[in-house]
């Protein structure tokens, strides 16, 4: 794939959905909030962007840099088994309390959380956690636990070719 007009639109999805719905959210203090996938492509029409560019839009609001970037976390996307479509909505929480709202950057950037009072079991509950949502998000994003499988499945059977 080449790094065209594609990467272009990509980052105006991202950008219009920063400005209309993260950081409005950020803003008001909330922990929770969801971007539907249709009014967003109505919001992209209006500046110009191409119709018929639902999966485009759908993965542009998966990119693991533009969620790490504003400190936020993809908690659900409801919709079709696809998750590409003009009825997906994605549901957003915020990732960590010490990201100020509309930046990317820690309110004391030298702090750091103390763990050494965490117990063992709280260490593996935490852990698993982010185990358990990443796997999570992986699978949406490929339309599910069988079409994750036989995405994995594939790979091994273009190697024993």
């Amino acid at each position: 794939m080449s790094k065209g007009s594609g990467q272009g639109s990509s980052e105006q999805v991202r950008e219009v959905a920063l400005e209309k719905y993260v950081q409005p959210a950020l803003r008001a203090g909330k922990k929770q909030f969801s971007v539907p996938v249709k009014d967003l492509i109505r919001d992209l029409v209006s500046q110009g962007f191409p119709r018929g560019n639902t999966p485009q839009v759908c993965t542009a609001l998966r990119k693991k840099e533009f969620l790490r970037a504003h400190g936020i976390e993809i908690e659900a996307v409801d919709g079709p088994p696809s998750k590409m479509s003009t009825t997906v909505v994605f549901r957003y929480r915020v990732a960590s309390s010490d990201v100020r709202p509309g930046t990317s950057r820690p309110e004391s950037e030298n702090e750091q959380t103390d763990l050494s009072s965490e117990t063992p079991e709280q260490w593996a509950h935490r852990m698993t956690g982010k185990l358990y949502g990443l796997m999570k998000d992986e699978m949406a994003a490929f339309g599910g636990g069988e079409a994750f499988l036989r995405w994995v499945r594939s790979e091994d059977e273009d190697e024993a070719a």
